[in-house]
């Protein structure tokens, strides 16, 4: 497989590591050079790390619930930024309250997000949607 660069990290002041950690481990084992930014990290500094890379992917976590406020806008950043073909992912525990998934999938979307996750999603389906969208035969 060609080497595809996929930034991952916390976003925001969220400090939750664990699951970013893990997605992070299993793309290097899957054969993507993941880049960890690590924990409270700006969207400027996704950004920057993706230009800086030549990223093909960026991958948001957030688990404490403030991700939808911390996303908002990145889409918009990364095209000023010349980023329009980056993928975007988001995944964790998305938002608080009473949110039902769908209007969360649907807040997201509009957002330009490509894909985005719950939690307890396992890696090999953050994989295969990779794979999927970066055409990256098996």
């Amino acid at each position: 497989m060609q080497s595809k660069n996929i930034i991952i990290g916390t976003i925001g002041q969220d400090a939750h590591m664990i699951g970013q950690f893990i997605i992070w481990r299993s793309l290097k084992e899957a054969g993507f050079n993941a880049i960890s930014l690590g924990a409270c990290v700006g969207q400027d500094d996704f950004i920057n790390a993706a230009i800086e890379t030549k990223a093909d992917a960026i991958l948001v976590s957030s688990l404490y619930g403030m991700g939808l406020f911390d996303c908002e806008g990145l889409r918009d950043k990364c095209i000023e930024a010349g980023l329009e073909n980056v993928l975007l992912y988001a995944g964790g525990r998305l938002t608080t309250g009473v949110m039902g998934w769908e209007e969360i999938l649907k807040r997201y979307k509009d957002m330009g997000f490509d894909r985005v996750y719950p939690p307890g999603t396992l890696p090999p389906q953050v994989i295969t949607d990779l794979k999927t969208d970066l055409k990256i035969a098996d």
